[in-house]
């Protein structure tokens, strides 16, 4: 019973819930999270079940009190305020979400990270391991997702695959962060082209202020992988700033570097598929949270980082020439 009660009872791995609220009221009541709907004829309460919830965004409309807060925090939920649609983020402690601080939380993994991280040459070795495990989660994922499949997102398609190898030669020969932040945007834009061209969805140019559907899922999609890696970082102990590839001035960048490890697999191609179909935000978002448990995304996201932080083989790596 000890162990029932317990609101941290379920690892944040394992945790199946990320909730977009707007327009109520998230309060505490009878030991429980709830948030308040007003309807014409009656108010409604409905229950969050805070313990298996890893992210709550808190979008248009809504207020929540200082004792569902303490709750929150209790059981270990990040919370981020945000506009409509999920996008953007408005107010946070560190980058992208409120987050408990009164947490006892590992050492070891923080300090592995620095073990390697003041080394220009480890960061680079470490930026190419999240690529090259981005590329396997990919393979991974369309190569046994039917509905992917059935859209053309399958790692056996000619232009997917090739893509996929020029993309790995290129990360190998890569010498620089910044040589290898081009590589993956060149790779990324190429699977904008075929995720366009395989769903039909006409002319498409990636751009973060416009309207269309896939630029609307996209953005909203990317929050969510965002929620999850800033869940991971901080069960970890691993502050946002010391990431390995997304420079040194953009806030919160190491929570960038952990997202990109499942957003072209997942959120890219259902954006447009989505899009496509003419599905709501609010289905596109439940197309995506199912994704992420069918595909173990947050597993994932804490194997490759834990793997990262404590390799103790650094010293084995030799320096590319320039």
């Amino acid at each position: 019973m000890e162990q029932l009660s317990d609101l941290k009872a379920i690892l944040h791995s394992k945790r199946a819930n990320i909730y977009y609220l707007e327009k109520c009221r998230v309060m505490q009541k009878d030991g429980r999270v709830l948030y308040l709907t007003e309807a014409k004829n009656e108010n409604q309460y409905w229950n969050i079940p805070i313990a298996n919830t890893t992210v709550i965004l808190l979008g248009t409309g809504t207020s929540i009190t200082q004792a569902a807060m303490r709750m929150l925090a209790s059981a270990g939920c990040l919370v981020g305020f945000c506009g409509g649609g999920g996008t953007p983020l408005l107010m946070a402690t560190e980058i992208e979400w409120l987050t408990p601080q009164s947490e006892y939380r590992p050492t070891e993994y923080v300090q592995g990270w620095m073990s390697f991280w003041f080394d220009a040459n480890k960061r680079l070795q470490a930026a190419k391991q999240f690529q090259l495990a981005r590329i396997e989660f990919m393979q991974r994922v369309w190569s046994k997702d039917r509905d992917l499949q059935l859209q053309g997102f399958n790692t056996d398609d000619d232009d997917i695959a090739a893509a996929l190898n020029r993309f790995n030669l290129k990360t190998e020969k890569a010498v620089t962060v910044t040589e290898l932040l081009q590589v993956e945007a060149q790779l990324t834009k190429q699977l904008y082209k075929i995720a366009a061209n395989h769903t039909k969805y006409g002319d498409f140019v990636r751009t973060r202020e416009a309207e269309d559907n896939a630029n609307a899922f996209l953005n909203h999609g990317n929050y969510l992988a965002y929620g999850l890696a800033a869940t991971t970082l901080w069960v970890l102990g691993i502050p946002h700033g010391f990431a390995v590839m997304h420079g040194k001035t953009r806030r919160g960048a190491l929570v960038f570097d952990v997202a990109d490890l499942i957003k072209d697999t997942l959120i890219l191609p259902w954006a447009f598929i989505c899009a496509k179909e003419g599905a709501t935000e609010q289905e596109f978002r439940q197309q995506c949270l199912q994704a992420f448990t069918d595909h173990k995304a947050l597993d994932f996201m804490f194997d490759r980082v834990k793997n990262i932080a404590l390799k103790s083989d650094w010293d084995d790596i030799e320096s590319p020439s320039l």
